[in-house]
Formats: C-alpha cells, sequence, structure tokens
C-alpha cells in the first residue's frame, strides 16, 4: 500500500446525531469520490435506512463498513487530532482552521502514524459546546455570510476535497519527500497522546482540582474549559501525559493525608 492511501486510511469523517438518513448516504458518497472510506456515525437518529442507501449513489461500500457507536468519546478513543466542523459563534474559545490549513494538520498527524477525525455536528443545530471541547481545534467554513446555510454532506465534500488536494500532492512528491525520514510511520518518535488518554487526564485533573479546594465553592467548568485548551494546544506525546498524572495522583495522595482520609 502506498503512503498516501496509508495517510487516507487513518482519516475517518464523524457525524454526530444526524437527522436525515440521506444526509448520511450523501456523506458516503461524498467522501468516496475524494478517496477516504472511514465513516463513523455517533447515535445517528435514523439507521441504517434505505434512504441513506439510495443517496450513497455506489458508495454502498463505504456505508457497509459504517462504524455506529453512541457517544463521541467512543468515536474518537484512539484519535491523535480531532477537528470540529462548526460555525464561528461558539462559547468555546478553539483555534480556528480553514478547511485547507485544516487538510494539511490532519495528513501531517496522519502521515506521522495517528489515527484523526473531522467532526460534523446535527443539520439544524451543528456540534454542541461539550462536543466542541472534545476537539484540539474547529474547523470554518468561510461561506457567504449573507447565506452561509451549508448543506451536511456539502461541508463533509469541502473538507473531504481539501484532503484529496493534500494527498494527491504527497503522490505527486518524489520519493522520501512527503517523509523526509523515509520511514513509513516515524515509529522513531514518541506517539501524541490519544484522544482517550486526554481525556482520562482531565477527568483526573478536575478530580484532583476538586479534591484540592481549588474552586473554593466556584464554578468548575469554566477552568476546566481553559485548561483543557492549553494542554489541548500543547499537543503532549504519551509520556507527558503519563508524567501529568503522576504528580496528579501524588497531589490526591497528599490531598487525602491532609484530610485524614486513605
Amino acid at each position: 500500500m502506498n503512503q498516501d492511501a496509508l495517510t487516507a486510511d487513518r482519516i475517518r469523517i464523524v457525524l454526530v446525531g444526524t437527522q436525515h438518513p440521506g444526509n448520511i448516504g450523501a456523506a458516503a458518497r461524498a467522501i468516496k469520490t475524494m478517496g477516504l472510506a472511514r465513516l463513523v456515525l455517533v447515535a445517528p437518529q435514523r439507521y441504517p435506512h434505505n434512504e441513506a442507501d439510495m443517496m450513497a449513489a455506489g458508495a454502498d461500500d463505504v456505508l457497509a463498513a459504517a462504524v455506529c457507536v453512541d457517544t463521541l468519546a467512543a468515536a474518537l478513543a484512539d484519535c491523535r487530532l480531532v477537528l470540529g466542523c462548526t460555525a464561528r459563534s461558539r462559547r468555546v474559545a478553539l483555534e480556528e482552521l480553514s478547511p485547507r490549513v485544516a487538510a494539511a494538520r490532519l495528513r501531517e498527524a496522519a502521515l506521522a502514524g495517528g489515527e484523526v477525525a473531522v467532526v460534523f455536528g446535527r443539520e439544524r443545530t451543528g456540534l454542541e459546546n461539550e462536543e466542541l471541547q472534545l476537539c484540539h481545534a474547529a474547523v470554518h467554513i468561510p461561506a457567504n455570510p449573507e447565506y452561509s446555510s451549508l448543506n451536511l454532506a456539502a461541508a463533509v465534500q469541502v473538507l473531504a476535497y481539501e484532503l484529496r488536494l493534500v494527498l494527491l500532492a504527497d503522490a505527486a512528491a518524489p520519493a522520501g519527500a512527503a517523509n523526509p525520514g523515509g520511514h513509513e510511520e516515524a515509529d522513531h518518535v514518541e506517539r501524541t497522546a490519544s484522544h482517550a488518554q486526554m481525556e482520562g487526564l482531565f477527568d483526573q485533573l478536575a478530580q484532583t482540582l476538586d479534591d484540592i479546594d481549588f474552586h473554593k465553592g466556584r464554578a468548575p467548568a469554566s477552568a476546566m474549559r481553559k485548561l483543557r485548551r492549553l494542554f489541548l494546544r500543547s499537543d503532549l506525546r504519551e509520556r507527558e501525559v503519563r508524567l501529568l498524572r503522576g504528580i496528579l495522583a501524588d497531589a490526591q495522595r497528599m490531598a487525602r493525608l491532609a484530610s485524614g482520609r486513605r
């Protein structure tokens, strides 16, 4: 398998809470035309459905291989980079990327051997703030501000097209140019922490802050949002997450001793 195919195999398109089954089929068609194949469905409202099959128009293999899960966290557990496609007006402050920049970043992470995902929300309401917090950055399609409503499958097509461009550029590059080290995967570089590992860190961090009474009666949500953004921007490696969790474990142990608990 050539390098661009290997990279494409590490890219998944994730649809959250899709309301209309036809959009699932149209999204499957959109990604297949651009050389992608991995579709993950999070709690779709109606699926399987014959309308999805009809709209797939030849991308039946993508639908047949689609994975259905109950939660977004489950869809992203092994991912090293997660980008959420969303409009700009959100309370969750995330780095905003254009589709072209997003595609380049996804390609880089996938080329290094990581699983990556692009997440799309519901047709009417998009991704909820809690779901966006699971993403490393946001992708914004610069549509006409006077008529910015973009069909779900059309949005998927835009991102899939940009991914296609960066993968074709890799295929056209001289041998070794896309990966100067000459390795199929950057095995000598320590892997970025997975989504599940980062969520484990955040869970332990939230518990530790409670244990040491960091919030002093204030609502913890705001502090945790800021801390999530800080650590997600840091692109932590697996060893760094283990180090941080070790520090947190010691802090929790000291908090228990101070309170007389064991």
